[in-house]
This record gives C-alpha cells, structure tokens and sequence, in this order.
C-alpha cells in the first residue's frame, strides 16, 4: 500500500522538487551547501509593488540588516580591511587584503541582488573574497538600488567610479571590474557605455553568473527554471520590471548581450554554473564577445549554482574557480 502525502491524490507521493536535489557529481562540500542554498530561496519575501517606494525601501533595509550580520565575520576571516568613502561622488568601500603592496593594479566590483537588493558591505563575502585571492585593493561600488534608481543613473554612478579612479592618475590598463549575476550585466552595460563615450576601458572584465539579458530570452528560462535553486522566474521579471522599462530592456547598456563588440571590449572572463537559469545568458553573451573578436572565455563548472564562488570557499570547484579568476587577473592588468 502507497502512503499518502499530503496534498496528493490516494495512491500518489508528493512530487520531489528538482530543485532541492543537487546534483551527485558534486563535492562533498557542495552536498552539505546545497540544503541551505535552497532555504534562502523558500525564505524569500513577496516583492512590493513597483511605485512603492517606501516598501521597497523598508524590504531593502530588513535584507542588508540579515545579509551584514552573515557577512560579519568575513573581514577577520580573510584578514582584510574595510573603509567607506565617496569616489566620484558615488559611496563605495575600499577592501584591502593583509600585507598589501600597490603595484599599480585595483579591481572595481559591482554587487549583485536583482538591481533591488544588497549593499557593498553586505556582499563583502565577494568583494572580501576577491582581495584575498588576488591580493589587489578592491573598491566595491555601493549604487543606488532599483527602483529608486534606474539603469540609466546606475551606469553613470559606476562609470563616476571609474573615471575618478582615471583622474587620480590610475592606468586603465591596471584596472579591472568584475561583478555577479545583476552586478555583472552592470558592469558590461558601463563598459560599453564608456566604451561609446570614448573613455579609455579597464584592463580585463571578469562576470559572474551575470544577469547578461534581462527580458528572460534563452534556452535554459525555460529548461532550468524549476532546477535552479536559487533564482525564481517570478522575482526576475519583477526585478528586471524595477530596473527598466520593458522598451528598454534590449538595450544593450541594461541586456549586454545585445551589445555590439567588434567596436571593441576588454579581454572578458565569464564564470557560472550548469544548473543555472543564466546559462543561457552567459552561453549567447559569451557567443557574442567572440564573434566580435574579443578575447573572451567561458568557463563552466558542473552542477554549479548561481554565484557559487563565494558561497564555500574551500571546495574543489571553488579553488579552481578562484585559481583561473586570479590567473586571468595577472595575465591581463598591467602593474606599473
């Protein structure tokens, strides 16, 4: 006799949501992250309405105030230090690793969260991360979130960033910017932005998992969309709603992949997982780099989730995938 589960017909067991079930070639590390992947996802609250400011703004605070208790202890951790300034008008943190040596080179990052969510202190898991591993200063890019602010004002505020960065006397070719999931489609969004108002471009661009096109186009919105475990398709067509109006979503400074590169981009390392919804977005975004003849990379890793390299640092495909970021860092940013 078949035991009944709840919400099911007699002589029925409840469905097993793919999602949950991570997959067996995964390292023991990532076995023991994936439950608590999930759980973030089932813990997510409704998002507000579009023209309610006040709720967005309350929703935004609740989060950050969560996600910088998690990342409290992420400074001691990788032994680096935090300091807030204003770079170009535009708030950001300076995070500097131990024994740090300025040999000319910095990296800029540019935070993820949907363009609704998340601050530069509460994404110090990556910016702290990064510092470690690549023993450079980096400045975490701290925006104003959607949608109090739209595309348009976000790029400019990154793009203030690095052109301030230009005017200390910086050299383009010692910086690079990288940036994840939102982050990333931010990121290569103002470097085309830069590129077309004719400001000398970053040394390398790195992308995580980026949010490379917003109007949920690809393959893998529709194959991954009940596998992946931590993007939900719903939240991603409201966020992308608070980021840009659906006439502007093809533009290629808010979806890159539309972008035009034969007219030029920096050497571009693109990182993700295969049990993502982005894999689409990372898969045509890449396809479009070299088919403009940019010196672009596209490197997967198997049953990887959205974001994954600073979620368990010490697993085999985290190491790996840090090793190749570091590598890619010294082979394209020019020390002075």
């Amino acid at each position: 006799m078949v035991a009944v589960a709840g919400g099911t017909a007699f002589g029925q067991t409840a469905p097993v949501d793919p999602a949950r079930v991570p997959p067996d070639t995964l390292s023991p590390a990532w076995q023991r992250m994936w439950p608590i992947v999930t759980g973030f996802k089932a813990a997510e609250a409704p998002q507000p309405a579009l023209n309610d400011l006040v709720a967005w703004k309350q929703q935004q605070d609740a989060v950050d105030e969560q996600m910088q208790k998690m990342a409290s202890g992420v400074t001691a951790a990788y032994g680096v230090t935090v300091e807030a300034s204003l770079i170009g008008g535009v708030p950001t943190l300076t995070i500097t690793p131990k024994d740090w040596v300025d040999d000319g080179r910095l990296l800029i990052y540019v935070h993820g969260g949907g363009f609704t969510s998340l601050s530069a202190r509460s994404t110090l898991f990556s910016s702290g991360l990064m510092a470690n591993r690549s023993r450079m200063r980096v400045i975490s890019v701290d925006y104003t979130l959607a949608p109090q602010q739209r595309w348009q004002g976000t790029t400019d505020q990154v793009a203030a960033v690095y052109r301030a960065l230009l005017s200390q006397g910086r050299s383009p070719q010692g910086i690079g910017i990288f940036g994840d999931s939102a982050g990333g489609s931010i990121v290569a969004g103002t470097v085309l932005k830069l590129r077309d108002a004719g400001t000398p471009l970053p040394g390398a661009v790195l992308l995580w998992s980026p949010w490379s096109d917003v109007t949920a186009t690809g393959d893998t919105y529709r194959t991954l969309a009940s596998f992946d475990p931590a993007l939900s398709m719903v939240r991603l067509a409201l966020s992308a709603a608070a980021y840009a109006d659906p006439a502007d979503q093809k533009n290629p400074y808010v979806s890159p992949v539309y972008g035009d590169y034969a007219r030029g981009f920096p050497p571009t390392l693109i990182q993700g997982g295969t049990r993502e919804i982005f894999l689409s977005n990372m898969v045509r975004h890449y396809q479009a780099l070299v088919t403009g003849g940019v010196d672009a990379t596209l490197d997967l890793y198997e049953g990887m989730i959205h974001v994954f390299q600073p979620m368990a640092p010490g697993a085999p495909e985290n190491v790996a995938a840090m090793k190749r970021v570091v590598d890619f860092w010294n082979r394209h940013l020019r020390s002075r």
